[in-house]
């Protein structure tokens, strides 16, 4: 790894909580939900800080909803995701465990793909100390984390011991090895390319279809899935050929794009996200109830 990479990626990952203020206008339901709880989880890769958020209302019994934030696999900060968390905690009953992995240049792949999926693996097995007896767990990301959330689930058919109950791909980047046509938008080609450089330094992980899902040859067998793509956003064609995809492998999918948006679809158009996020967690509640 180039020092000017190694640099220009270690900045990205300590700055993010003074750079990132993705969702902040959406703050409309569980701001008052106390400060989530910090517990620590075993994975292959050592423990992973999990921020759990626990709804006022009763939970329903032995469900959870998984999310890993965005980042570009560049940024260490789940907390630019507590806005999302903690609407849905409020409107599902569902408590949300917002997973703190580790992110490059201090990690390369897989290891942040391995740490999420033994969090989302603990929790479908009862989740310790959280007592999630008969679990069902939905599991969901936004960009980078959409990423996370198709790997997760991916690696739990392919491990043959749990399947997620829905997979929320928001936003998703599904495929590190094609690189999308040159178009204007927030996610450029430069970006991508440093983050194949640090988080993908061997470029036969990049071909890995639990680091490019779109890659996988058998998409059959997988969880149910909500997928969002924004009209203008470059990682539009991912989500859109993977909900196809899905459907063609009989995966029951339901693939929302906002119109005349970029990546931070929701933002853009509040107005239109307080729908879009509605039919989510109404998605999360219905798959894990």
């Amino acid at each position: 790894m180039r020092l000017s990479d190694w640099m220009a990626a270690a900045t990205t990952h300590a700055t993010a909580r003074w750079t990132v203020r993705y969702g902040e206008a959406l703050r409309f339901a569980g701001s008052d939900l106390p400060r989530p709880r910090m517990i620590r989880v075993p994975t292959r890769h050592g423990r992973v800080r999990v921020h759990v958020y626990q709804p006022h209302a009763e939970p329903v019994p032995g469900a959870a909803h998984v999310h890993f934030h965005g980042g570009a696999f560049l940024m260490r900060y789940p907390f630019m995701d507590d806005w999302w968390c903690r609407y849905l905690a409020a409107t599902t009953n569902v408590p949300v465990l917002n997973v703190d992995f580790r992110a490059a240049p201090y990690v390369a792949y897989p290891v942040a793909h391995h740490q999420c999926h033994d969090v989302a693996a603990w929790a479908a097995a009862g989740g310790g100390e959280l007592r999630l007896d008969g679990a069902k767990i939905s599991v969901g990301g936004f960009s980078s984390g959409g990423n996370l959330a198709a790997s997760v689930s991916l690696q739990a058919r392919d491990g043959g011991h749990w399947l997620p109950a829905l997979q929320v791909l928001g936003i998703p980047v599904l495929d590190f090895h094609n690189e999308p046509g040159h178009e204007p938008g927030m996610i450029t080609p430069q970006l991508r390319r440093l983050v194949r450089r640090v988080y993908f330094p061997d470029p036969a992980g990049q071909l890995d279809p639990w680091a490019s899902p779109l890659l996988a040859t058998n998409l059959s067998g997988l969880p149910p899935a909500v997928v969002l793509t924004a009209e203008r956003d470059v990682l539009r064609h991912d989500g859109r050929r993977y909900a196809a995809r899905l459907r063609e492998a009989g995966v029951p999918v339901h693939h929302d794009e906002t119109p005349g948006t970029d990546h931070y679809f929701l933002t853009e158009d509040p107005v239109r996200a307080r729908t879009t996020m509605a039919m989510v967690a109404e998605s999360i509640g219905t798959a894990v109830s």
